[in-house]
């Protein structure tokens, strides 16, 4: 099958709304000579194509094709400009460097009086919206246009632009040393995963405590804080502390509901905030704090002055959907959870190009476990086949490694043993191949290929055995979070109670049947 052709122009035109395009020609159009410019007709053909096909262009004859890099070049730049006209992206972060815009137009004119006075307001609008960067380059262009325009007031402005661009300088590079500790970390988690010993405990500890910079916490404002307590939570979920990465992430978020018009700036954030705070929830399994934290988070999102985008509705979809699955995992309502599957479903579809492959691989891991976690194993197996057959997968192998067990397991239930012995020799050989396996995969494989020496009536105090080992590795701190991925204990004890896993959870959830 051929690779489908990538392209930076078909994909930026593929992703403007109805009104986007409508406002680009009605831009465009402006000059009576740009009604017939080829690039129009480019874009024309590129809006009615489904797939970036160079030959189907050229094929119009109007565009030859030693013109076509050129045209394209000149099409992105014009709908960029369109793009930054239009009222919906018009954030305060634009209008504050439009206004330095204006400011240095004047300065090179020579108005200096007028540059300095826009300046001095799109100063007092960048500090007030945390806009740090644009601040310092506003007072370097202040430095510039006072040292040519004289006044009388020379000597005090110039102390007091000194004093502001050293505060604000300071300020941005504490920033700048707190955003690579956050990213360092960030980096050190997609490539090794999870702390798994004293050793690389010992190891992250170091490596966060002497790249974290020196500051006073009164000295801080919104953005410093908001890095700061990244570095923070990113440390708690590589040393696994959870109850930290709790803490850390409510600070974040409460930095958002404390200063509102900062959700409306930088929506991102606030929703990469909220995201964190339900993970570590349900990671502590706080049940009250989860629905509250989903609810408040739903209200917000709902509001209409919420901002709207491509990329803002898939985040806002990716990470509903994800937690209201889980909190049917935490409450133990499998059966309810069934009907938000074709929701979900519909939300991958209608969000394919916005959410990368892993995050709908995670949606079908949970997908999965709700059809589990009701006895639906056909079902169960029908989606981890997804993730399993899926060769070109960019995954956390404990995410791969899991859906192999729980595929396992599934294939157990349903009772189709015929090639179960096939299946354990596989995921056997992918375990093997993975480096620092968890004691609970280790257990669950020797436990698996062993279940063909057992006769029927010693199921049960197999099971028993199997628990009696992973019950002490519950509360090791290097190994517990591998039954996030898959309750094994509740499963055993419903083997060994005769009970079902979703009366089981809500009996420790302590929720009345």
């Amino acid at each position: 099958m051929p690779k489908t052709q990538k392209d930076n122009l078909f994909d930026l035109v593929k992703s403007l709304t109805k009104s986007e395009k409508r406002q680009f020609k009605l831009y465009v159009g402006r000059l009576g000579v740009n009604e017939d410019a080829k690039f129009m007709t480019l874009f024309d053909i590129i809006e009615k194509i489904s797939s970036y096909d160079e030959a189907e262009i050229l094929k119009s004859g109007v565009i030859q094709k030693k013109q076509l890099s050129n045209l394209k070049a000149h099409l992105y730049k014009q709908i960029l400009v369109s793009l930054r006209l239009n009222p919906s992206h018009q954030n305060i972060r634009i209008q504050i460097r439009e206004q330095l815009d204006f400011a240095t137009i004047l300065y090179h004119k020579g108005l200096y009086n007028q540059s300095l006075r826009i300046l001095d307001r799109a100063k007092m609008q960048a500090l007030a919206h945390e806009e740090k960067n644009i601040a310092y380059e506003i007072i370097e262009l202040e430095k510039v246009i006072e040292s040519q325009y004289i006044t009388r007031s020379i000597s005090n402005r110039a102390d007091e632009l000194t004093v502001e661009a050293k505060n604000v300088s300071s300020l941005n590079v504490l920033t700048s040393k707190l955003s690579n500790l956050s990213l360092q970390l960030y980096g050190i988690f997609l490539k090794k995963g999870y702390v798994k010993n004293d050793e690389e405990y010992q190891v992250i500890t170091q490596y966060f405590n002497a790249r974290m910079p020196k500051f006073k916490m009164n000295d801080l404002g919104f953005r410093e804080k908001l890095w700061l307590y990244k570095a923070y939570l990113w440390y708690s979920f590589l040393i696994q502390d959870f109850k930290s990465c709790y803490k850390y992430s409510l600070k974040w978020v409460d930095l958002f509901y404390e200063r509102e018009e900062m959700i409306y700036l930088n929506p991102v954030f606030f929703l990469r905030g909220n995201q964190y705070l339900l993970e570590a929830l349900f990671y502590i399994k706080d049940i009250d704090r989860f629905k509250e934290s989903l609810e408040r988070l739903e209200n917000v999102v709902s509001q209409s002055q919420f901002p709207k985008s491509e990329n803002i509705n898939s985040l806002i979809f990716l990470h509903l959907y994800s937690h209201k699955i889980n909190l049917h995992f935490m409450e133990g309502t499998f059966e309810e959870g069934l009907a938000i599957i074709p929701e979900v479903l519909a939300g991958i579809k209608e969000n394919r190009g916005m959410i990368d492959e892993h995050h709908v691989m995670m949606f079908y891991y949970k997908i999965a476990c709700l059809y589990f976690g009701c006895g639906r194993n056909k079902e169960c197996i029908t989606y981890l086949e997804k993730i399993i057959s899926n060769k070109s997968l960019q995954m956390r192998e404990d995410l791969l490694c899991f859906s192999r067990i729980l595929n396992l397991v599934a294939h157990y239930e349903a009772g189709e043993d015929y090639h179960l012995d096939r299946l354990i020799r596989s995921t056997y050989k992918f375990l093997i191949k993975m480096e620092d396996l968890y004691q609970v995969q280790k257990e669950m494989i020797k436990f698996l290929r062993g279940l063909g020496d057992i006769y029927p009536h010693q199921l049960k105090g197999e099971f028993q055995k199997l628990y009696d080992t992973l019950l002490p590795l519950e509360e090791d701190p290097y190994e517990r979070r591998s039954f996030l991925y898959l309750d094994i204990l509740t499963w055993l004890e419903s083997h060994i109670t005769g009970r079902s896993i979703p009366e089981i959870i809500r009996e420790k959830a302590g929720i009345e049947n």
